[in-house]
């Protein structure tokens, strides 16, 4: 849609990005990070739209994703994003410690999962929220459904409320009634964990 390569599938064209946001109450001057950025158009919407005085990152293992996005930056000539290209397995660099208001993911935990980082994954998180941060995750539910990763890499929200605990990360927002219609019912869930 906005002329981005991505390493995934864009879920611009069947998620609402706007529902998504909705969910996370911004106020307008967060430090937001678009974890798994993609096509980043998630990110786009954030800058142009929710955080005015904010500071907006996205991150991404895939390099093409993080050139489009600094071509975005320097062809709207915008102040408030800085993009990385990163594998948060490994850590971010440039991102001081509980300096992040917000880390959202969509679509994107399963990886984690996929390649066994899981533990590595949620270390950097927990490193770089703020106290009262949010690690907000968006993703396809459990179920054995044709569309999405495949079901092994699939995680539902009690498994990751048990593997977020041990990084003392607790559970403070669940909405299973989100994403797209399919037969099964709603195609996601969003959850949201803060440090205890």
């Amino acid at each position: 849609m906005n002329g981005h390569r991505a390493h995934g599938f864009s879920s611009v064209h069947f998620l609402d990005s706007d529902e998504i946001l909705a969910e996370l109450n911004l106020k307008g001057d967060e430090t937001f990070m678009d974890l798994g950025c993609g096509d980043g158009h998630i990110a786009i919407k954030v800058v142009e739209e929710y955080l005015p005085d904010g500071t907006v990152y996205a991150v991404d293992v895939y390099d093409a994703s993080i050139e489009d996005m600094e071509t975005y930056k320097k062809e709207n000539n915008i102040e408030n994003l800085i993009n990385i290209e990163a594998d948060v397995t490994k850590g971010i660099p440039g991102v001081e410690d509980e300096s992040i208001d917000v880390v959202l993911m969509v679509n994107v935990f399963h990886g984690f999962k996929a390649s066994r980082t899981m533990d590595e994954a949620i270390d950097e998180f927990a490193r770089i929220i703020k106290q009262d941060g949010k690690i907000a995750i968006m993703d396809y539910k459990a179920w054995e459904v044709p569309k999405g990763p495949p079901t092994a890499f699939r995680s539902s929200p009690s498994e990751l409320e048990e593997i977020f605990s041990k990084h003392n990360l607790k559970m403070t927002y669940l909405n299973e009634e989100i994403g797209e219609d399919i037969p099964q019912g709603k195609s996601h869930y969003f959850i949201v964990f803060q440090k205890e």
